[in-house]
């Protein structure tokens, strides 16, 4: 298991597929000062 993201650390990049054949790159696909993140598992 990963170690948590404390205060001040760096958000690691990430290269998500997206649905219809798209794809995301975060922390730098998102153009915000602030960001929020919510990863949702959907159907166990």
């Amino acid at each position: 298991m990963a170690e948590k993201l404390g205060i001040g650390d760096t958000f690691p990049e990430l290269q998500f597929d997206l649905v219809g054949g798209d794809s995301l790159s975060l922390p730098d696909g998102l153009d915000a000062k602030y960001k929020v993140i919510l990863f949702y598992r959907g159907h166990w």
